[in-house]
């Protein structure tokens, strides 16, 4: 199993959750995020005066996925969350040792 982390602009959180949920994923994580890359920020305007902002805000989202279903999750979440922009965000894709239900005590994939 892998955890799979996309860090995406939060404007793109809805059309990401509907790709999800067509992909068969109903279980995610959703934490909102700021931050950088080579974005770096940008200048805005506010009453009159420049403000660099160099944090910007963006949304996590995390969902623990079987091996076979990592590339359709990933092909999900980008075709759903890409603008074509700088800033549409990064995924990561990280080794899941064990999952255990606390409800029940399952394990494993029926865990998930």
């Amino acid at each position: 199993m892998k955890k799979i982390e996309a860090i995406i602009r939060p404007e793109r959180l809805e059309c990401v959750k509907a790709a999800l949920e067509e992909n068969g994923l109903a279980g995610m994580t959703v934490t909102e995020v700021r931050g950088r890359g080579r974005q770096k920020g940008m200048v805005m305007q506010f009453r009159g005066r420049k403000m660099e902002v160099d944090m910007l805000p963006k949304v996590k989202v995390e969902v623990v996925v079987s091996d076979g279903d990592i590339d359709s999750t990933i092909e999900a979440i980008t075709s759903a969350a890409r603008t074509g922009n700088v800033g549409d965000g990064k995924i990561f894709v990280i080794p899941v040792e064990r999952v255990v239900r606390v409800r029940t005590g399952e394990e494993g994939d029926s865990a998930v």
